[in-house]
């Protein structure tokens, strides 16, 4: 797999970064430690961004007529185009970025978890959304992964969101080299990757990077990020794993013992019957890549999509 690219991730500053919320505190970051020596993070606290001090009133998001605002309920000061301002000032001077984490439930950062207010006064929130400098992530990046620390603490969400970013992160350094046989070889890495997400965006895929030649390298660029996208965008289904899994066994099937492809395809078969462990069976595969040494699989990114994956609770891959 490719070595050595570090994904850029913005992540909410409360997690873990400063004592930066409201009440002076900081947020409980455990669940994204894990994840900064691995990421060049460009931590961001939108509240302070717009000079509210710490600590400071609280702010909450309202529903109004003519849409939602972000409110001082103590001042009754109206931070929504100030807060929308900075979003956009500071989303601009992103170059580089492959993902974000952001606070859940925060009037600015939440994702679609922000509770929304009938009035200042309210005791209940009506509903959630997102907050508003979420909101301005969401639509400026789209295509790339962004979730909460919350989510993070989940291993199925965490492994989805850590295969997105460094599977993206990769990508974007193919982009700035801008050669065509760097392509050719991503494709080749990350191809049991992609069938494990999804048999069709990689089809596609490979036809367009076997009819590339003779093109302009941005626009092939462009039209393979826009498939890796939506290819990454849901996480495999267990058939989905199941299938690469048996794949790999035919690059073994002459090599091992009868019993030991009877043991692993039962195992196999207990895990797409949802009774089995993913990470038992592509644990074993990887013992037998380097039992017998197979370039291919070893190279293949669906066995370490994000480092140290399968290892332990801070990166456990998805099931």
């Amino acid at each position: 797999m490719t070595k050595g690219t570090r994904p850029v991730v913005v992540f909410s500053q409360c997690l873990g970064f400063a004592a930066c919320r409201y009440d002076g505190t900081m947020a409980d970051g455990a669940a994204v430690d894990f994840l900064k020596p691995y990421v060049e993070a460009r931590p961001v606290c939108p509240e302070i961004g717009i000079s509210l001090g710490v600590p400071r009133a609280p702010i909450r998001l309202v529903q109004c007529a003519d849409g939602r605002r972000l409110v001082e309920p103590s001042t009754g000061r109206n931070l929504t185009r100030t807060m929308q301002e900075f979003a956009s000032s500071f989303l601009d001077g992103v170059s580089e970025v492959d993902g974000f984490v952001l606070k859940a439930h925060s009037p600015s950062c939440g994702l679609r978890d922000a509770k929304v207010y009938a009035s200042p006064e309210s005791l209940e929130h009506e509903k959630r959304s997102s907050g508003l400098f979420a909101a301005r992530v969401l639509e400026r990046f789209p295509h790339l992964p962004a979730t909460t620390e919350a989510r993070l603490s989940r291993p199925w969400d965490r492994g989805h969101f850590l295969t997105r970013v460094f599977t993206l992160a990769r990508f974007r350094s193919i982009g700035a080299s801008g050669g065509a046989k760097e392509l050719v070889l991503f494709h080749s890495e990350n191809k049991l990757l992609l069938l494990a997400h999804c048999e069709e965006d990689e089809r596609a895929m490979g036809r367009l990077v076997a009819t590339a030649h003779g093109r302009p390298t941005a626009e092939v660029l462009e039209e393979y990020a826009e498939r890796l996208s939506h290819a990454l965008a849901r996480p495999p289904r267990r058939g989905g794993h199941s299938n690469v899994l048996q794949h790999a066994l035919g690059y073994f099937s002459e090599r091992l013992s009868r019993e030991e492809k009877e043991r692993f395809l039962a195992g196999l078969y207990q895990y797409r019957e949802g009774k089995g462990d993913l990470a038992l069976c592509q644990d074993q595969v990887r013992e037998w890549i380097a039992r017998f040494e197979e370039p291919y699989l070893a190279a293949q990114t669906y066995f370490e999509p994000f480092p140290h994956a399968g290892e332990g609770v801070g990166f456990s891959p998805s099931s």
